[in-house]
């Protein structure tokens, strides 16, 4: 499905019912944002994971402008703030009312502008493997140089330098970096997702590129305006955006909750499912 909002069109898909029968009623349950990592990706990594999420809630999947199945236009606004307000605009043109905002790596850093600018707009907010600031690419560079390989390193070199060409160059560097993101991998699993999704490079290359926006964002400031009970969501391997990362936003956040799982890199749903879907719908109170 597509809804034009703003000056582009975005895609999203919704998983189950919004309404069930409960006894001599119909009860509304809540509404869940499942927002989307890369930038360069698209929600079709979070299928058939988060299925687990919609027995309890509905959940709107959707891709940011420039990315997945949503329309491109200008690459100039293909940034963090245009993806909040792209975010919230699909919210209203839905008739959402508070959500449950679960953002993840990228997705995590839109769900706090997000909810920092728009807080009657989110119910609860779970931030996943995330950082506020643009501090975590030279941290991640210190990691790799550390536990990385030579391929490994060439290709995030090329990702610094905004460098990525194609979206094959793109599959590839997933498919190199996939040991590092999970530490359960397996490549034959991997290799499906990787097939399935939509990659865009340039968007990759203009977030982290030499004058790419997520050196410069710092979300840190606002996170004091956060008023939705906050979960914080960190995985103990993770090399993109490790825990530290994640410690920082939960001191910032009073009253939030952070677990880390000891188990798992960056990309959870592959090497802890149990933390990330039980611990939601616990807090979510689903």
């Amino acid at each position: 499905m597509r809804a034009k909002v703003r000056d582009t069109e975005l895609y999203f898909d919704v998983q189950g019912p919004g309404l069930v029968p409960d006894g001599a009623r119909m009860r509304e349950r809540p509404v869940a944002f499942a927002i989307h990592g890369g930038p360069g990706s698209d929600h079709s990594g979070f299928k058939p994971g988060y299925t687990a999420l919609t027995d309890a809630m509905q959940v709107v999947y959707f891709d940011h402008r420039g990315q997945g199945r949503s329309a491109r236009g200008d690459p100039a606004r293909w940034t963090l703030d245009e993806a909040v307000e792209d975010m919230e605009a699909l919210r209203r043109h839905l008739g959402c009312g508070p959500i449950v905002s679960i953002g993840t790596s990228y997705g995590g850093m839109v769900a706090m502008a997000h909810a920092a600018r728009y807080p009657d707009a989110v119910s609860h907010l779970v931030l996943v493997v995330t950082a506020a600031h643009g501090g975590f690419i030279p941290r991640a560079q210190q990691i790799l140089a550390e536990r990385g390989t030579k391929e490994q390193q060439a290709i995030w070199t090329r990702v610094l330098d905004g460098d990525i060409r194609d979206e094959a160059e793109l599959k590839t560097y997933y498919r190199l970096m996939g040991p590092l993101y999970a530490a359960t991998h397996d490549a034959a699993k991997a290799e499906e997702g990787i097939a399935r999704a939509i990659h865009s490079p340039e968007a990759l290359n203009r977030a982290f590129g030499p004058d790419g926006f997520l050196r410069r964002f710092d979300l840190r400031p606002e996170l004091s305006r956060i008023t939705a009970p906050v979960l914080v969501l960190a995985g103990a391997l993770d090399w993109i955006c490790p825990p530290e990362f994640s410690r920082e936003i939960h001191a910032l956040i009073p009253g939030s909750r952070l677990v880390v799982a000891e188990g798992s890199s960056h990309s959870m749903r592959v090497d802890a499912p149990e933390v990330l879907f039980g611990e939601t719908l616990r807090f979510v109170g689903a």
